[in-house]
């Protein structure tokens, strides 16, 4: 049987150069199917695990699909991507400059948190491809520095967030900014069945492609769950990165707050680590990303913000310090290893206060995730699990959630900027919705909510031990 080259999928020669240089010779799956429908136009929903490929299935065929007529005209693209962090807009720059480097076709990135006028300057030329964050392209299209009428292709990458409830209203004016006649590729590595109605209600007639089910997790990952109670959780961190010698390891908690004040206790105890989140800086999440990759930070303290965008070479190792309350996050999280055909390990601290929290997660992925305990430092299951707060705290006497998803939002009235589709009316905010916001990253580019999570539940019934949610845990 013959082996499919990226020859065989029609793309031009300049890109299968570009493709070659960068030393791949086979497309991915996703690759191998998504490109050839993105070549034969219409819309497209296509759906892969994270680390499989996903940005140059559409950035190849968007690179050609432009090549033949490059932009005269300033500050009018001719492709948008938008995404939903700055760190996956900067991948995908990077993505377009690889794969385009033989095309006379022109790019940039805009983000927020970053000085506004080098992005002005660059609009005054002509521009082919923009990749963007929501918040600081509708900041240019307030001030009229872009013209987006021009668009013919519209790209949604990490689909799931960028049209979940908390997104949709940027989207929405995005959209009403583009003309009604374009093409839609929205790809993601995880859709929950209301946003693929969702994204059926935005796109016209797409094609779907899945090369594996939905919201699965990377089999090259292997995922491990450590019991520990809720006050042994640093004391075991600093035991496992001290004892199995983890010199790369990407650690993520579910606030800004509790980010910087892990990453201060891992310094303390001579453990080389930096915290990136949404209220750091540009530059100082750049620099931080940067010393993580080259090895002179040991460990770098992450919240959701960069579980999407984050691609580091052969990292080898992610932990969940505390498990996101959103399951399709986890999937994410440790999509982050186990990239590009390497092997992979997934670590999760769990206290009794998460068990709901982690069967969100294994009903998600339809998987169990087998049970280890650290001799030393195994848990309590009889202790009574405590509520989790949500990042800011409680808002207008809201209860703090224990362990459980947020509530899922009903699918939205169909966006505007789609020709002939009727305006769409203001979502109302579920309280569920309104106190996960408080556990969102506040960043330019970023404005709202993650992904939304499984229903709402309770605490665990009083007749059912926390105990009784586990397997006996392995020692290790």
């Amino acid at each position: 049987m013959s082996t499919l080259t990226f020859a065989d999928l029609g793309l031009a020669e300049p890109l299968l150069r570009a493709v070659s240089e960068t030393g791949y010779t086979t497309p991915t799956p996703i690759q191998a199917q998504a490109i050839p429908q993105v070549l034969q136009g219409g819309d497209l929903l296509a759906a892969a695990q994270t680390g499989t490929g996903k940005t140059a299935g559409f950035t190849l065929p968007l690179l050609h699909i432009l090549m033949g007529k490059p932009a005269t005209q300033p500050g009018r693209p001719r492709a948008l991507v938008l995404t939903p962090t700055r760190e996956l807009a900067a991948q995908v720059e990077e993505s377009v400059q690889t794969y385009g480097k033989h095309l006379p076709l022109t790019s940039m990135v805009m983000f927020g948190g970053v000085n506004i006028n080098p992005q002005t300057r660059a609009l005054r030329k002509p521009l082919d491809i923009l990749v963007a964050t929501p918040g600081r392209l509708l900041d240019h299209a307030g001030q009229r520095n872009i013209d987006l009428s021009g668009v013919e292709i519209l790209v949604l990458d990490e689909a799931d967030r960028m049209l979940d409830m908390g997104f949709i209203h940027d989207i929405r004016k995005v959209l009403a900014l583009l003309p009604a006649k374009r093409q839609n590729l929205l790809f993601s590595a995880t859709f929950s069945d209301e946003i693929k109605s969702l994204a059926d209600r935005l796109l016209d007639n797409p094609k779907l492609v899945e090369v594996a089910r939905r919201n699965t997790t990377n089999e090259l990952v292997d995922q491990k769950i450590h019991l520990v109670d809720r006050d042994r959780k640093t004391d075991l961190l600093i035991h496992l990165i001290k004892e199995r010698n983890w010199f790369q390891a990407l650690v993520f908690t579910r606030t800004k707050h509790g980010a910087n004040r892990l990453a201060e206790k891992l310094e303390k105890t001579g453990i080389p680590a930096a915290a990136i989140h949404g209220n750091k800086s540009q530059n100082a999440r750049t620099r931080a990303l940067a010393d993580f990759k080259s090895g002179e930070l040991q460990v770098l303290v992450a919240t959701d913000i960069a579980a999407r965008g984050l691609d580091i070479d052969q990292l080898p190792q992610v932990v969940n310090f505390e498990l996101p309350n959103v399951p399709e996050d986890y999937v994410h999280r440790i999509g982050r290893t186990g990239r590009a055909g390497s092997k992979g390990e997934a670590v999760s601290l769990v206290c009794v206060d998460e068990f709901n929290f982690l069967k969100d997660i294994e009903k998600l992925t339809k998987q169990s995730i087998e049970r280890f305990s650290v001799p030393g430092f195994e848990a309590d299951l009889s202790v009574k699990p405590e509520p989790i707060p949500m990042g800011g705290g409680n808002r207008r006497g809201q209860p703090q959630r224990q362990g459980g998803g947020k509530p899922r939002h009903q699918p939205d009235s169909k966006p505007t900027g789609h020709g002939h589709r009727s305006p769409a009316s203001k979502p109302r905010q579920s309280q569920g919705q309104s106190q996960a916001r408080n556990a969102t990253n506040g960043q330019t580019g970023q404005r709202s909510s993650q992904g939304q999570g499984q229903g709402q539940r309770g605490k665990p019934s009083a007749s059912r031990s926390s105990s009784a949610l586990f397997s006996p845990p392995k020692g290790r």
